[in-house]
C-alpha cells in the first residue's frame, strides 16, 4: 500500500463530539478534508449552522447533530442519528469536555461531578455503545480520545485544575485500557494530549497565565490552527494500524518542562 493511501480516509464515517468550533472543528476539517464523511456534535445548535456551513463550503460531507453528551441516556439516540445517516462509524474523536478553575481546597463538589462525568463517564459510555453496534461486529475501527497535557503533568502554572487534571489522567489510562481489552477486534484506540491552544474554553486562564505558559514551553508559543491536524490524521488512518494504547503530546514540548 502506497503512503498515500494509507492516510486516505475516503469514504470513512467519522462522529467527532465537540466538533463545533475550537480543537473539535479543526479536526472536522482535517478529516474531511482526507475523504471522510463528517458526523460532528456540540450543545449549541447555532454553533453547529455556523460549522455545517464551513464545513460544507471545503466541500465535506457533514451531518450536525445538537446533543448534550452529559446527559448520559441520550448518549445511544446520538449513535442512533448518525447510522441512520451513514450506516455505521468507522473513526470516533471523543474530543468534548468541560472545566472548571477553583482552588482544590474550595472545588464545589457539583463542579467536580460535571467535569467527571462529561470527560470520563460521556466518554465511556460513547465508546460502548460505538464499540457494541458498529467497531465490534465489523473487527474493525478507530477510537481517539482527547486527553491532555494536564493529564501528565501537575500544572498549568499558577493554575487551579484539579477536577480537569485528574480527569484527563483517567482518559489516558482508560485508552491503555480499552486498547488492551479491544485489540482482539482489529480496533486501534489512542489519545492525543493536546497542550495549550487557544480556544473557548481555555481563554479565560490563558489571559491570567498566557506568558507564563509560553515560557515555560520549549517551542515557546500556543498551538495554532494546523498544529493537530497531522496528528489526528495519523490516528485516525490505516498509518497507525500498528498503534494501539499510546497517546502523542501536541504541545510545543510542555510536558517535558513543566
Amino acid at each position: 500500500m502506497s503512503v498515500r493511501k494509507l492516510f486516505d480516509l475516503t469514504s470513512k464515517i467519522v462522529l467527532i463530539t465537540g466538533g463545533s468550533r475550537g480543537l473539535g472543528l479543526q479536526m472536522a476539517e482535517a478529516l474531511g478534508e482526507m475523504g471522510a464523511k463528517v458526523a460532528i456534535s456540540a450543545r449549541k445548535a447555532n454553533e453547529l449552522a455556523e460549522a455545517e456551513a464551513h464545513l460544507q463550503k471545503l466541500g465535506i460531507d457533514v451531518l450536525t447533530i445538537p446533543h448534550d453528551l452529559s446527559k448520559l441516556d441520550t448518549i445511544p439516540n446520538l449513535v442512533d442519528q448518525v447510522v441512520a445517516k451513514y450506516g455505521t462509524i468507522d473513526i470516533l474523536v471523543n474530543n468534548a469536555g468541560a472545566t472548571w478553575a477553583a482552588p482544590a481546597e474550595n472545588h464545589p463538589v457539583d463542579a467536580w461531578h460535571k467535569v467527571m462525568n462529561l470527560n470520563v463517564n460521556a466518554m465511556f459510555l460513547l465508546c460502548q455503545e460505538v464499540g457494541r453496534r458498529c467497531m465490534i461486529p465489523r473487527k474493525s475501527g478507530k477510537v481517539i480520545n482527547l486527553a491532555s497535557v494536564l493529564g501528565l503533568t501537575g500544572g498549568p502554572p499558577d493554575g487551579t485544575t484539579i477536577a480537569y487534571n485528574t480527569s484527563k489522567g483517567a482518559v489516558l489510562n482508560f485508552t491503555r485500557t480499552l486498547a488492551s481489552e479491544w485489540g482482539k477486534y482489529n480496533i486501534n484506540v489512542n489519545a492525543i494530549c493536546p497542550g495549550w491552544f487557544p480556544t473557548k474554553m481555555s481563554a479565560g486562564l490563558l489571559e491570567k497565565i498566557g506568558a507564563t505558559v509560553i515560557a515555560a514551553t520549549p517551542l515557546h508559543r500556543l498551538g495554532g490552527e494546523e498544529d493537530i491536524k497531522g496528528t489526528l490524521v495519523f490516528l485516525a488512518s490505516e498509518a497507525s494500524r500498528h498503534v494501539t494504547g499510546q497517546y502523542v503530546s501536541v504541545d510545543g514540548g510542555a510536558s517535558i518542562a513543566w
